[in-house]
């Protein structure tokens, strides 16, 4: 018994040798405290922060004496000196504008201040969650310079850095609590709609360009890190409400609510739980645009009519009267026509709803740094998705598992993410398809007795026009009364929304996985990803920060053929990758060298080697000066959907170019009573190999269909998708002088293997060149676009800068920042090359406010102001008008139940605008909240 009690007594000692415990208050010189507040061991990566009444605790293996720094935005730098074990400390912090003093990690895996990272970094605490004027927090990260939101509906907002923006955003990567936040069968974050509660975060971070050297092959032009609040640091019951009005001139005022609560304990210091749940209500931006892209100006009595949010016009043919009649070419003539379609609002719920919510259990073995997570999160949303086409997201679910152990110098996690489309529908088929369940599309050559609605249209419109120029109208005015006599006659019987029969077509298309008779959108793809990374530093005392990491992922498409051609069963593949990075401090700690190096493969590419070299250089004999200089190459994988998609968009069939998907896609397409006259069968099968091998471009089609001219047909020639690649060079400066603070930073990036799409058109029968099949196949409107994934075979290149300027005016806080943005391509030589850029030249913001004006009182307010630019995306392309944006809050804390009450707005002046082109316009938001102990 004796021993045994001996054993236990000396493992406990070994246990706690070496822990020393410090805890303390941060407070301001109001003796106010100071949430948020970084609180770091000095020459060690090790640290915590303080809760929203200023405590904190620290735990470290390091023994007396050492020294405490202690920062926060808005605040001077204090260091304290730790004598023993157990002390308390109770620091004041003095108000300085001291921004770039914020600890970040994202830019070197490594707690570190912005002003001596090595290539740029903004960053989100609780400051400025408190302080933003936008709604969510989300939201207010667009008032950060180099950043851009693209709004996509209510609850979808997508984040992008340096150019190349689309709501499909796979080139900017979004980590909460280091797991990838990325849809698995999308490829893109969906904003954060199954995100993050706003009462959880500690910290964002954003680290614009390429960062592939550390973070693989999805950190291609910008990572945003979630950090959330530890159990153990900030425990309690914490609750907001929000609600307010949303106006738009398409869907008038609405009402907006948001609330969530957050419950944390620690039960000892070895065990600690927290609970996260949010839900977010209210009417989605309306999308209501009735304009013609293809010829602007002209209105639904156009026979080819294709509105931009109107869906199930995109069917259309050229009908030859002439030759349905029987009667001498240009006696009657022709004409393209598209069927009569549906408006968005017929075809969408715009209820609009996010569901969040998340469990971690927190155990620390020892009661030390070594930490173990359970975490899972799950989130479920109802939008609208902007992509190949208009989705009405209903029910999407996305579950986030995942168990780490991590301590100050590694950590391993391992986690899964999956997603289920729920009752997801593409709204466009949806149009489509309850279209041709009334009445079919062309005249069935089975039996000739079953109406077809461009069948009656020609029947209709043949004897109204010569009628009309027998009795001596103009061929130009018989022309258009006998399209608008052709239409109502094809029309008549047509289901109306609102009708129990349109009701009834419309439920049992949008429950239908089969596109060529239904819409609905079915996806349960996952991934399953290991990463983990170990520090070295205390190993070597502390010479150089090593670090050595590695990841593995493995892709499960699961779409049942509706996104990816997986029809026959689920497509999986792989992908891993390791680094190595080595950080030093020289001359007096004044030069950081950093280093890293990656190297990555993926089962279908030859593996990718990513290096990253970096100096900044502290000067002036108050250090208050930095300059930097990196270079790094980097690379993009392509998506699964580069690779495996299978999907008919309408205006174009979508098909990846992984060798072993080119077969995959067989489409039957009926072809025309003309082709069929001809010899060909009614229908031929046409595989994704033909959009990579036998098709013509684009721009030659449409200069065939204005000349008649077969010489200029050109064929296409695609080349199959490989990994995109960016040497990416970045300078910048970054300063305190006095009150004032400078950031400025510009970057050139050169792009080879740049992944982009390229549209081809497939004669139905044929092979290009031959010059008799394949153009009797054009002529007769035999032919079908599709859009293929390929790379530009021209070197791509995008340059660009910011500059953000911050000061304070007495207690006045104001910060102005000026971001440009240029794409380098020669778009003649390529001019089916498509890029979605899709940013504008200049954008300039600005804000304004004191935290303090008085006692519990504060305000803030931002400006916005974006130059026009270009949208290029699948579903439409147009220009975006240039547009401004004011949002403002004011706030009042009530400390004696640790609340703080916020009233505020955004897009105060009124005027609606929108950052792409299909999207409903964005109108105002007005909210009042109520936050305990956030």
């Amino acid at each position: 018994m004796k021993k045994l009690m001996f054993l236990s007594l000396m493992l406990l000692g070994l246990a706690t040798y070496g822990q020393t415990t410090v805890q303390g208050k941060v407070v301001d010189e109001n003796n106010d405290p100071i949430p948020g507040a970084n609180v770091v061991l000095v020459g060690k990566a090790e640290g915590t922060t303080t809760d929203f009444d200023g405590n904190f605790t620290f735990n470290t293996d390091e023994a007396p004496p050492f020294q405490l720094q202690f920062s926060s935005i808005g605040f001077s730098d204090f260091t304290a000196n730790v004598t023993s074990n157990n002390q308390t400390l109770t620091i004041t912090l003095s108000e300085a504008n001291t921004m770039l003093d914020e600890i970040v990690i994202s830019a070197s895996r490594t707690p570190e201040r912005i002003f001596e990272s090595p290539v740029s970094v903004e960053r989100f605490g609780l400051r400025e969650i408190k302080n933003t004027t936008a709604e969510s927090f989300y939201g207010g990260l667009q008032n950060l310079k180099g950043v851009d939101i693209n709004t996509n509906s209510l609850t979808f907002q997508s984040v992008n850095t340096r150019g190349f923006a689309t709501f499909a955003n796979n080139r900017f990567l979004q980590l909460v609590d280091g797991m990838d936040n990325t849809a698995p069968g999308l490829n893109f974050v969906l904003g954060n709609l199954v995100g993050m509660s706003e009462l959880d975060v500690q910290s964002v971070e954003i680290l614009p360009g390429a960062s592939s050297a550390l973070y693989g092959a999805g950190a291609f032009n910008g990572i945003l890190f979630m950090r959330s609040k530890s159990p153990f640091d900030f425990q309690g019951i914490s609750a907001y409400a929000k609600g307010g009005v949303t106006t738009q001139d398409a869907a008038g005022s609405n009402f907006y609510k948001d609330f969530g609560v957050r419950a944390a304990h620690a039960f000892s210091d070895k065990v600690a739980v927290k609970a996260n749940l949010s839900v977010l209500t209210g009417e989605d931006w309306h999308a209501n645009s009735r304009a013609d892209l293809n010829n602007p100006g002209a209105d639904r009595s156009n026979p080819a009519y294709d509105g931009l949010n109107v869906y199930g016009d995109e069917v259309s043919t050229i009908l030859d009267f002439d030759a349905a009649a029987g009667l001498p070419s240009g006696t009657v003539g022709s004409a393209l026509v598209s069927r009569t379609g549906y408006d968005e609002a017929d075809l969408a719920d715009y209820g609009a709803e996010s569901v969040k919510a998340d469990f971690a259990l927190h155990y620390r073995p020892f009661a030390d740094d070594l930490e173990v997570i359970l975490n899972s999160r799950i989130g479920r949303g109802t939008t609208i998705y902007q992509g190949a086409n208009r989705y009405a997201v209903s029910g999407f679910t996305m579950q986030q598992h995942k168990l780490e152990i991590k301590n100050d110098n590694f950590f391993l996690r391992g986690y899964i993410v999956s997603e289920n489309s729920g009752d997801a529908y593409d709204t466009r088929f949806a149009a489509i398809n309850v279209n041709r369940l009334w009445k079919r599309d062309a005249p069935n050559p089975d039996d000739p007795t079953e109406r077809s609605w461009f069948g009656d249209y020609a029947g209709r419109y043949i004897p109204t026009f010569l009628g009309l120029v027998q009795q001596g109208t103009s061929r130009e005015d018989a022309s258009v009364q006998a399209h608008a006599a052709a239409r109502a006659y094809a029309d008549e019987g047509r289901l109306i929304p609102g009708t129990p029969a349109f009701e009834s077509a419309f439920n049992k298309v949008i429950n239908d996985g089969d596109l060529t008779t239904g819409a609905k959108f079915i996806d349960k793809t996952k991934f399953r990803h290991v990463n983990g990374n170990y520090n070295i530093a205390h190993l070597i005392d502390d010479w150089a920060d090593i670090q050595i990491g590695g990841s593995f992922r493995e892709y499960e498409l699961n779409s049942n053929g509706t996104i990816f051609t997986d029809i026959d069963g689920p497509i999986k593949y792989n992908e891993y990758g390791a680094y190595l990075q080595v950080q030093k401090k020289f001359l007096d700690d004044r030069l950081k060298f950093t280093g890293s190096a990656r190297y990555d493969k993926n089962e279908f590419f030859d593996g990718f080697l990513s290096p990253r070299v970096s100096f900044a250089y502290t000067l002036g004999e108050e250090r208050n000066h930095n300059l930097r200089v990196s270079v790094q190459q980097g690379f993009r994988n392509p998506t699964t959907q580069d690779l495996f998609i299978g999907l008919n968009a309408g205006r174009a069939i979508l098909v990846g170019s992984a060798p072993s998907n080119l077969d995959r896609d067989v489409r039957t397409i009926g072809v025309s009573e003309e082709g069929q006259e001809d010899g060909q069968p009614a229908t031929v099968e046409i595989t994704g190999r033909s959009a990579y091998e036998n098709a013509f471009t684009q721009r030659s089609i449409g200069q065939f269909q204005a000349t008649g001219d077969p010489s200029v047909l050109q064929k296409a020639s695609p080349s199959l998708v490989q990994p995109e690649e960016i040497i990416a060079y970045e300078a910048g400066y970054r300063a305190q002088l006095g009150r004032f603070t400078i950031d400025l930073s510009g970057y050139y990036n050169s792009y080879s293997n740049f992944i982009g799409n390229e549209v081809t058109i497939v004669p139905l029968y044929g092979t290009v060149g031959d010059g008799s099949l394949s153009l009797s196949a054009l002529q007769n409107g035999d032919f079908q676009a599709y859009q293929t994934y390929t790379n530009s075979k021209e070197d791509i290149n995008s340059y660009g800068g910011t500059v953000g300027v911050d000061t304070k005016l007495g207690n006045f806080n104001l910060g102005v920042n000026y971001t440009f943005a240029e794409l380098d391509i020669d778009e003649g030589k390529y001019p089916d090359l498509r890029t979605n850029f899709n940013t504008p030249k200049h954008k300039v913001k600005a804000s304004f406010g004191n935290a303090a004006l008085f006692k519990n009182f504060g305000f803030n307010v931002n400006y916005r102001w974006s130059d026009s630019y270009y949208w290029e995306a699948s579903f439409a392309d147009g220009n975006i008008p240039a547009y401004t944006v004011l949002d403002a809050q004011i706030n009042y804390s009530v400390p004696s139940i640790k609340s703080v009450f916020k009233l505020g707005g955004s897009n105060l002046l009124g005027d609606e605008y929108y950052t792409a082109i299909g999207t409903g316009f964005i109108g105002s938001i007005y909210y009042l909240s109520w936050s305990i102990n956030p």
